[in-house]
């Protein structure tokens, strides 16, 4: 199960997204894809976003039970401590 949040990008980016993912809300996708696809996905976002951000959260065999990824600016900031994700808001 992935959840990717975009931030201020072009519709088009979103209009890619829907192919594998659905839109929850405005720039809200979930879905569940393949490691692989999610990285491609994570690839392409990452190029296409200008001036945006994204956020990305997938499963992972982590104490949580999943992992966290960051691109571009988000209101949000990620603090790793000792393996442990958590949510900074300036």
């Amino acid at each position: 199960m992935i959840v990717m949040m975009l931030e201020k990008v072009s519709p088009s980016v979103r209009g890619e997204l829907t192919r594998w993912l659905v839109e929850l809300r405005t720039g809200v996708f979930v879905g569940q894809i393949s490691a692989l696809v999610r990285d491609k996905l994570w690839e392409m976002v990452c190029l296409k976003t200008r001036g945006g951000g994204v956020v990305l959260l997938h499963s992972a065999d982590t104490e949580q039970g999943f992992a966290i990824r960051t691109w571009g600016d988000t209101q949000r900031s990620v603090r790793d401590f000792d393996g442990l994700f958590l949510i900074h808001k300036p």
